[in-house]
């Protein structure tokens, strides 16, 4: 290209020859380098970019999904806790295996069914839920006495009984009225673990304690069922000085699917946010659990692995109780804490409720010495 584009008498210019031979693509080989090194640059530039957004997303959202709760009151009422007992000796009851289901008449004259009940007038069952109702807020009266008038809560009321929807608004007012407790109430959305799942993801912030009231009793079916009532008493750790709390209750995890894939995925995140290795877990509580599912409980108890045999960090309440309906969770989060303020190490709890709501996985740590 140079002699046939170039000057005549370039071929007698040695000089000029080479320089414009191999000057000229050196020169643009250099160019194109160049910009193929500004190109690359850029490219790694985004590269590294996208991986630090992609980094620093995952470190916001692990830190999102391993936020939890104080727990700081905790009550708990079932056939296990005779009027005047302490709720340690319900503890015992439940980790010594102590079953408290029989076969009871419902009404004069009918079929026995086998079921636990709460003690009390069966006669007056209004009367039972407000004085079980009355027990549970005075419980956690005592608990909310060192916050102010002001102090701001949040309550969840889950109850499934047998009276009609305005006698059991009426007992609920009554009962409120008479616990003593003076801070204002605002009532949550959602049932279940969701509505705590939800509560750490938009109110984590909050100043305001929950409180879950949660209470089954006296249904029109209750053959393998429990008669249960649970108060607990929520607070956030970013916002919560005042009260000290029993332990620290961690995001809990669903199955997105009911399989024995899903449930041990489930199991494995519920450990990752603490995080936690399942060796370490000292207690395993099941509430809430259809037989069908006892099968997918025991691989991935086994797969962990998790303790899965009774009086060996093991505990089925509805093998003790019958189920718990809508206060399964809550029920297992109230032993397991109790089972941690008098000592016990971090506590595993499998619950459920209704079918299609597939079974959660959650932690129950106890708090250090230094959060106290």
């Amino acid at each position: 290209m140079a002699l046939l584009f170039g000057p005549a008498d370039l071929h007698q210019q040695p000089v000029n020859f080479w320089a414009l031979s191999l000057g000229v693509p050196l020169v643009g080989w250099c160019v194109l380098g160049f910009g193929r090194a500004l190109i690359y640059i850029g490219q790694q530039s985004a590269a590294d970019g996208w991986d630090e957004a992609r980094e620093n997303d995952l470190i916001r959202k692990t830190r999102q999904g391993r936020r939890s709760q104080q727990l700081l009151g905790v009550s708990l009422y079932t056939a296990l806790r005779e009027p005047g007992d302490q709720p340690t000796a319900q503890l015992d009851a439940f980790l010594s295996g102590t079953s408290s289901i029989a076969a009871r008449p419902v009404r004069e004259g009918a079929t026995p069914l086998r079921h636990s009940h709460l003690s009390g007038d069966r006669e007056d069952p209004e009367l039972l839920v407000l004085d079980v109702l009355k027990q549970l807020l005075g419980d956690l009266a005592r608990t909310l006495e060192p916050l102010p008038d002001g102090a701001p809560l949040a309550f969840l009321l889950e109850v499934e009984s047998g009276l009609p929807e305005g006698v059991l608004r009426r007992v609920w007012r009554e009962a409120w009225s008479a616990s003593g407790i003076r801070q204002s109430s605002i009532p949550v959305e959602g049932s279940g673990l969701a509505a705590v799942d939800h509560w750490l993801d938009q109110r984590i912030d909050d100043q305001a304690l929950l409180m879950v009231v949660a209470v089954q009793f006296a249904l029109e079916q209750p053959e393998g069922t429990a008669e249960v009532a649970v108060g607990l008493l929520l607070g956030n750790r970013l916002t919560q000085t005042t009260l000290a709390p029993i332990a620290c209750l961690h995001r809990p995890e669903p199955e997105r699917k009911p399989t024995d894939t899903d449930l041990l995925y489930a199991a494995r995140q519920a450990l990752d946010w603490v995080p936690l290795g399942a060796q370490s877990i000292e207690q395993v509580w099941r509430a809430g659990i259809d037989a069908q599912r006892h099968a997918a409980l025991s691989m991935v108890s086994a797969e962990l692995p998790l303790p899965a045999r009774p009086n060996q960090g093991f505990c089925s309440l509805d093998d003790l109780l019958g189920h718990p309906g809508p206060a399964a969770p809550w029920l297992a989060i109230a032993a397991a804490a109790q089972a941690i303020e008098r000592g016990a190490g971090p506590q595993f709890i499998f619950s459920g409720g209704a079918v299609a709501d597939g079974l959660w996985s959650t932690v129950l740590m106890p708090v250090s010495p230094l959060s106290k």
